[in-house]
């Protein structure tokens, strides 16, 4: 199974929707197919990981998303984030969720499929998706990525860490990462990285932002958020992205949070994760 999958859009007036982050809000991802459409065939859809954690219902966000995968599976994409792994689930709520909920096999079966999602999508052969950013060395290749072993809990280093974990930084080079893992990238990274590939931009998630994107680089690394009011105290927007067929120029939708059952997020976090939440 490739790495890189690709989504054909053909038809100049096809758009799909790119969602970032949904971290467990699943009242917040239940309006975004209020205001955008539920999936569908002619309604595509890619969400770009960290669909669990942190939020309280990760159990509902996954399995939604998962049936959609189901119903559509050439027209529902899903990214692996940094919160699809082990060590993130064990401290940050999912793990302890779905015990909770269901038992601890249902975990078992949720990090195994965790392993087999894509790390990153190729669209059109010019917009490159994924969730953390480029890479910690130059030279890294599309091809390179096809061949990357995905069915594993990601390495400390390396291209597969670094598509989940890396973020952009306003300055040229490199420096270390704040998160402790990978890398911070700048400007003259993204546009080597995309002059070697052939590609226009990237499309990241990652971060929380306070308008629910951010648009960086010069215009060639797009940060895209769909968690609003994060953490239930962020008071950010959340947004998605449509990108047509035509000439995939991005257009930026911004929705805020809705209401959601009186459950605090990070309910099943770690305890030590729980205190650092009061």
């Amino acid at each position: 199974m490739l790495f890189i999958s690709l989504i054909a859009l053909i038809v100049s007036t096809e758009k799909i929707t790119i969602c970032g982050d949904t971290h467990g809000q699943y009242y917040d991802l239940l309006n975004i197919f209020k205001l955008n459409g539920l999936p569908s065939e002619t309604n595509p859809y890619l969400f770009n990981g960290d669909f669990v954690d942190r939020g309280s219902f990760s159990v509902e966000v996954i399995l939604t998303l998962f049936s959609f995968k189901l119903l559509y599976p050439d027209n529902f994409h899903l990214l692996r984030g940094n919160h699809e792994t082990d060590n993130m689930n064990q401290m940050y709520g999912f793990e302890g969720e779905v015990k909770a909920k269901y038992t601890a096999q249902m975990f078992q079966l949720f990090s195994e499929v965790f392993q087999w999602l894509p790390l990153a999508q190729c669209i059109n052969n010019k917009v490159l998706v994924m969730h953390g950013g480029l890479f910690s060395e130059d030279g890294v290749t599309l091809e390179d990525l096809r061949k990357i072993d995905r069915n594993r809990q990601p390495p400390d280093s390396g291209p597969m860490c670094d598509l989940l974990w890396s973020d952009p930084q306003p300055q040229n080079g490199r420096s270390i990462s704040k998160r402790g893992v990978s890398c911070q990238f700048g400007p003259d990274v993204t546009e080597r990285f995309l002059e070697q590939n052939k590609l226009d931009y990237v499309v990241r998630s990652h971060e929380v932002k306070a308008d629910g994107y951010e648009v960086t680089h010069s215009g060639k690394c797009i940060t895209v958020f769909s968690a609003p009011n994060y953490c239930d105290q962020m008071g950010n927007k959340g947004a998605y992205i449509h990108l047509r067929g035509s000439d995939l120029k991005p257009e930026f939708h911004q929705f805020t949070a809705v209401p959601h059952p009186n459950v605090k997020p990070m309910a099943y976090a770690n305890t030590l994760m729980q205190l650092g939440m009061m």
